[in-house]
C-alpha cells in the first residue's frame, strides 16, 4: 500500500472510503468516515491545546465504542501514547499501569468515574458525553464534545515509523503487568500484512465482540479502516443470541474471536439454526481451537471460509495465517509467516530444527514492537535477535509451523492470559502444602483450564479443604478443574521444575 513512515492514525483516517460510507455501528448509533475524521482530528487538536506534548501517555478507560475509536485515533494524531486499559477496571492493576506510564490525561467512560475515585485525582481527564452526577473535584473534567467545540485546524501528525503509539499491557492476572510498546511502523506493516492475507476489502462488514483493548480486537479495529470497510460493535457476548441476531441485522461479512468465542456460540447458543446469508469470513486466534470444533464451526457455516491465525502483542497483534485449502492439507498448523514477517523454529543451539524437531519460535519483521516499557531486562531477553515467542513448535516435511507447546509459564482461560505462578503463590498459603505447579488441559466452554499438582503430606485427603481454599481465593475461571496429588514435582537436570513431564502425567498424555 505504500503508507509507511506515516502517523497510523493519519493512514487510517486516510483510506478512500468516502466520507459518507458508514465506518462504525453501534447499539447507540453510527458513525461515517467523514464524521470520524473530523472527531478525531478535533480531538487531537484539543489535546495540544491542552499541552499534550509528544511522546505523553495517555490513559483510555472504556469498554469499545464511538467514544473509544474517537478518543484512541485523536490521541495518535497530537503524537500522544495510548494506554488502553481493560474494562471492568481493577483498581490494583490501574495504579500499576498509572504509575508505570506516568500519564498526564485520562480518556474515561463514565460509568467507570465513580469505581476509580480518588485515582484520577492527579489527571486532566476527558471523559464520554454522557457526564456522571459527582465529577471528580481533584481532576480537570471536560466532555468529548467539550473538546472538540470551534476546533478547526489539524493537529501536528508525527512522521516517524519508530515513534511509540501505544502501550499495550499483555496481563492484569499479576502484581507487576509489562507493557509493550507498539510503534506507528509495527501498527501500519501488520495491519497491511493482514489486509493482504485476508483480502479485507471496503465491502467487508467486521463484527466486532472483541475489546479494542485487546491486541487482536484492536488490529481488527486497525485493518477495517485501513480497507475502508465498516465495524459493527457489538459488546454483549454475555448475551449470545443478541450478538447473533445483531449479525444478521447489519449484514456482517465477517467475525472474529479467539477459542471460547467459536465454542460458547457453538455450546451456548443457537448459531446451528441459524442462517448467516453475508456471513463469508472468520477469523480465530488468541490460542488453539481444538479440530472438533472446527469441523463443527465448517459445518454449520459451510459458506465462511475460517482463517486460522497465531499471534502475539508483542508481535503487535498477528505473525501468520493459514487458509482453508492450507489447513486442511496441514491439520493442527499455523503456517508461515505473514508477508513481512519471517518464523523461524530454533533449537538450543539456534540452529534451525529438521521436520519432527521441537524448538522454539523466532519471529522478526517490521511488526515486532519496540519491546517493555521500563523492563530492559526482559526486553533484552524476549527481543534479543528476533523475538523469542516463548512458543515450541516443530515443522512438517513441507515447512509447515506446528505449535506443540508454549514454553512461556501461562495459560489462556477464556481468552484471557493467566499466569500459572500466581496461582501457585496462592497455593503456597494453604497450610501443609509444599509444592504446587500449574499447567493447562483442555476445557470445552474456556478453552483451556488448570490442572493443579499439589505435594502435600496428606495426599488427596485435604480434597475437600483445598477446594474450599481455592473458591475463595481464585476467580472463578481459575478454579482447578482437576487436582492431581504427587509425593514431589519432577525437576530438569537444573533443578527447575520440568512442566513438560507433569503435561505427560495428565489423562491421554504419552
Amino acid at each position: 500500500m505504500g503508507i509507511s513512515r506515516m502517523n497510523f492514525a493519519e493512514a487510517l483516517l486516510g483510506s478512500s472510503a468516502p466520507s459518507e460510507k458508514v465506518a462504525l455501528v453501534t447499539q447507540q448509533g453510527s458513525l461515517s468516515y467523514g464524521e470520524l475524521r473530523e472527531q478525531a482530528r478535533q480531538v487531537g487538536k484539543g489535546l495540544q491545546d491542552r499541552g499534550l506534548l509528544p511522546g505523553e501517555r495517555v490513559l483510555l478507560v472504556s469498554e469499545s465504542s464511538i467514544f473509544w475509536v474517537v478518543s484512541y485515533l485523536g490521541i495518535a494524531l497530537a503524537g500522544g501514547v495510548s494506554v488502553p486499559m481493560a474494562v471492568p477496571v481493577d483498581s490494583a492493576f490501574f495504579s500499576n499501569v498509572h504509575d508505570a506510564t506516568e500519564p498526564r490525561f485520562a480518556f474515561v467512560q463514565a460509568k467507570w468515574l465513580r469505581r476509580l475515585g480518588a485515582l484520577l485525582d492527579p489527571l486532566d481527564l476527558l471523559v464520554s458525553d454522557l457526564r456522571p452526577p459527582h465529577a471528580n473535584s481533584g481532576s480537570s473534567l471536560i466532555t468529548l464534545a467539550e473538546l472538540t467545540d470551534d476546533l478547526a485546524s489539524e493537529p501536528g501528525l508525527t512522521r516517524s515509523d519508530d515513534e511509540l503509539a501505544a502501550i499495550m499491557f499483555t496481563s492484569g492476572s499479576t502484581a507487576t503487568p509489562r507493557g509493550v510498546m507498539v510503534s506507528h511502523g509495527n501498527i501500519l506493516a501488520n495491519s497491511e500484512d493482514i489486509v493482504a492475507s485476508l483480502d479485507i476489502g471496503p465491502d467487508d462488514r467486521m463484527m466486532a465482540v472483541l475489546p479494542f483493548h485487546y491486541c487482536f480486537g484492536t488490529s481488527l479495529l486497525h485493518t477495517h479502516l485501513l480497507a475502508g470497510a465498516s465495524l459493527v460493535i457489538d459488546n454483549r457476548f454475555l448475551f449470545p443470541e443478541k450478538v447473533l441476531q445483531n449479525m444478521v441485522d447489519s449484514q456482517c461479512t465477517s467475525l472474529a474471536g479467539v477459542p471460547s468465542t467459536y465454542q460458547i456460540l457453538l455450546r451456548r447458543s443457537n448459531l446451528k439454526n441459524m442462517d448467516f446469508p453475508h456471513l463469508v469470513k472468520l477469523q480465530q486466534a488468541g490460542g488453539k481451537l481444538a479440530q472438533p470444533f472446527i469441523d463443527e464451526l465448517e459445518e454449520c457455516l459451510p459458506r465462511a471460509r475460517l482463517y486460522v491465525m497465531y499471534g502475539q502483542t508483542e508481535a503487535t497483534a498477528r505473525l501468520s495465517c493459514i487458509s482453508p485449502e492450507e489447513r486442511r492439507a496441514h491439520p493442527g498448523s499455523i503456517g508461515f509467516g505473514l508477508n513481512r514477517v519471517s518464523l523461524k523454529v530454533r533449537g538450543e543451539s539456534g540452529e534451525p530444527v529438521s521436520p519432527g524437531e521441537v524448538g522454539e519460535i523466532i519471529a522478526s519483521g517490521p511488526n515486532i514492537t519496540l519491546g517493555y516499557w521500563k523492563n530492559k531486562a526482559a526486553t533484552e531477553r524476549v527481543f534479543s535477535n528476533g523475538l523469542h515467542t516463548g512458543d515450541l513448535a516443530k515443522v512438517d516435511e513441507d515447512g509447515y509451523i506446528i505449535i506443540v507447546d508454549r514454553a512461556r509459564d501461562f495459560l489462556k482461560c477464556g481468552g484471557k492470559r493467566v499466569s500459572c505462578k500466581q496461582i501457585e503463590e496462592t497455593m503456597a498459603h494453604f497450610p501443609g502444602v509444599s509444592e504446587a505447579a500449574v499447567v493447562g488441559i483442555a476445557d470445552l466452554v474456556l478453552g483451556e483450564a488448570v490442572c493443579l499438582f499439589v505435594v502435600h503430606p496428606k495426599g488427596s485427603n485435604i480434597e475437600g479443604d483445598l477446594q474450599q481454599f481455592c473458591k475463595k481465593e481464585l476467580e472463578p475461571t481459575l478454579l482447578p478443574k482437576q487436582i492431581i496429588y504427587l509425593d514431589s514435582l519432577p525437576k530438569n537436570k537444573s533443578g527447575k521444575l520440568d512442566k513438560l513431564a507433569l503435561k505427560k502425567m495428565l489423562p491421554g498424555r504419552n
